[in-house]
């Protein structure tokens, strides 16, 4: 039987959970996991303040229930097990986490898996701005893992991402991919203005209608069908991903950039054929 938390709080102003994870957790009683220390602001609590704890957590599965959109940092560093929060979470989702999955039924708020090294995440909702994004002022972002939102995610997508993979199933915002350094970012919808300012690897896959203008400092390479977009897409639906066989056999026009910074980066984008 996995943890279950249950949270009561009835208060606007964010609670913090952060360290709280199943690697923490799995060797403790109901007794000291309820006494473990939150924050209500910049007041700290038990966590049996704010939440009802059942079950057992040692093996390594936590069930988050409730509103839980004012609810920040979830499986934060965490290295192993499984998260599932049954409705929407806060900020910081899966932030800086090594390992294990963490599935959320509803909506994720901003910075969802900033400077994930490993580990799988699955927003069934939208995300809000920086999904595996650096935190200002660190030199890199996400480094490994999986991100998947089925819905819409904000603005700066990818920020000065390093390794893993993105997919936004909906709308993403501007600056997808800011300052991209390698790793993958794929969005199904369209996608906001400026894609791919300063990458310098990496691919971002546009695969949606309505592309947006390219920045004059990224050039026209070819148009092909691409071996790697169907694996990609394969790989994705394992996941539970839902792409339509259309787009995973696209034909896409291949961009290079950004020629700005060191240019090796690609933009693909699904080619529209002239009527």
């Amino acid at each position: 039987m996995p943890l279950t938390l249950t949270y009561t709080g009835q208060t606007s102003v964010p609670v913090e959970i952060e360290g709280f994870t199943p690697s923490w957790a799995k060797d403790k009683s109901l007794a000291e996991i309820e006494q473990f220390e939150i924050f209500h602001g910049n007041q700290k609590l038990p966590l049996a303040e704010m939440f009802r704890v059942e079950g057992n957590a040692s093996d390594l599965r936590f069930d988050l229930e409730g509103d839980l959109s004012g609810v920040h940092w979830i499986g934060a560093h965490m290295s192993e097990g499984a998260i599932h929060i049954h409705g929407s979470g806060g900020r910081h989702i899966g932030s800086e986490m090594r390992g294990g999955e963490i599935h959320v039924d509803g909506d994720a708020g901003g910075w969802l898996g900033a400077e994930m090294h490993a580990g799988f995440i699955h927003v069934q909702g939208s995300a809000g701005h920086l999904v595996g994004a650096a935190y200002r002022g660190s030199a890199k972002g996400m480094t490994g893992g999986m991100i998947l939102v089925d819905g819409d995610a904000g603005n700066e997508v990818g920020l000065t991402m390093r390794r893993g993979m993105i997919a936004i199933g909906g709308r993403a915002g501007d600056v997808l991919g800011f300052n991209m350094i390698a790793g993958t970012v794929l969005v199904f919808g369209e996608c906001g203005i400026r894609p791919g300012a300063g990458m310098r690897r990496g691919t971002l896959g546009l695969l949606g209608p309505n592309p947006p203008a390219l920045l004059p400092s990224f050039r026209y390479a070819c148009t092909s069908h691409l071996q790697v977009l169907p694996m990609m897409c394969n790989q994705l639906r394992e996941q539970g991903f839902g792409i339509e066989s259309s787009v995973a056999n696209a034909e896409c026009d291949i961009y290079s950039g950004d020629l700005v910074a060191l240019g090796k980066g690609e933009i693909l984008i699904a080619h529209q054929s002239a009527s």
